[in-house]
């Protein structure tokens, strides 16, 4: 389970040096093999290889004559990217990839779940600031699906 938020600079050659508190976990669970892709929100996603094998199998076996679907099926699947975390805890970021997510120095890397999201610093902090102000707090506290969650 990754969680909480790091913040990362590249180095000049585009790699990333994943937080050292997530190393050991990645080597244990896919023997240092991540795979990257692109989030809609323009951001990458970095996913465990077995994690990813399941995600992939649902998105391509979405109906693919539904727009939406070749949508997600182009943007994630066509951007996956296995890379392999080195000896340092890097792993080198694809032009195209950081190209997308506009990715320079700057990074924040965000722990959900079984995977993480990586954004550039200014971008995640405008978005940020955009979905608390379009949040309505009167009506997540009636959202059915949030019934009997206490935080």
């Amino acid at each position: 389970m990754f969680r909480g938020i790091s913040r990362i600079n590249l180095d000049a050659k585009g790699r990333l040096a994943i937080p050292t508190r997530y190393r050991d976990e990645l080597r244990e669970c896919c023997d240092s093999e991540l795979v990257l892709t692109v989030d809609p929100d323009r951001c990458l996603l970095i996913y465990p290889l077995p994690d990813w094998v399941r995600i992939e199998q649902v998105l391509m076996n979405l109906p693919n004559l539904k727009e939406s679907a070749r949508i997600l099926q182009r943007l994630m699947v066509g951007h996956a990217t296995e890379v392999q975390m080195d000896g340092q805890g890097r792993v080198l970021l694809p032009t195209p990839l950081r190209e997308f997510a506009g990715l320079e120095k700057q990074t924040v890397m965000i722990g959900q779940g079984a995977k993480f999201e990586l954004w550039d610093e200014a971008h995640w902090n405008a978005e940020q600031d955009s979905w608390l102000k379009k949040a309505d707090m009167e009506q997540l506290k009636t959202a059915p699906e949030l019934d009997g969650l206490s935080i």
